[in-house]
């Protein structure tokens, strides 16, 4: 049975008619055409399908889309503001993080929600907080490397 589900989604109201059992990642894909976030592994363990509900990176295959009423929903697509690119989705390109770039958008949203509780962390501390993200093709320094970038600029330096 359809139920109504309220929420806002990239900072637009949204009011969507679905089955409430219903993943995220399929809604957000299958009905709303956002495919910026990816499926993976399916079972909430590689991370490509990490969006941010509430300034929290969750995993979205994992989640009813019914959970998600009430609360603030942001995926890749939703960084960019204005036509101008979020700073990490600047430095991912810029530091060459992204080799076949299906794990980008989930190291990003949580590298996102990560620079939102830590502006300046630590080498280390992207590292442990991006560990649970899976990249196959080996891009993990130029990965944290962006995110260092990203940090930065976003607290106001170059």
């Amino acid at each position: 049975m359809e139920e109504t589900i309220r929420f806002t989604l990239n900072g637009k109201r949204t009011v969507l008619v679905t089955d409430p059992g219903q993943t995220l990642l399929y809604v957000l894909r299958n009905q709303l055409g956002l495919t910026g976030t990816k499926y993976g592994c399916g079972i909430g363990f590689c991370g490509a399908c990490t969006v941010l509900i509430d300034n929290e990176p969750v995993r979205s295959c994992m989640l009813p889309v019914s959970d998600v009423a009430g609360k603030k929903v942001l995926t890749i697509e939703g960084l960019a503001l204005n036509g101008k690119l979020h700073p990490l989705q600047q430095a991912f390109i810029d530091h060459e993080a992204l080799q076949c770039g299906y794990c980008t958008p989930g190291m990003i949203m949580t590298a996102a929600a990560l620079l939102l509780k830590k502006a300046a962390p630590s080498r280390q501390e992207i590292v442990e907080g991006l560990e649970e993200n899976l990249c196959r093709c080996g891009s993990h320094n130029h990965i944290i490397d962006a995110v260092e970038t990203a940090a930065k600029v976003m607290r106001g330096g170059k």
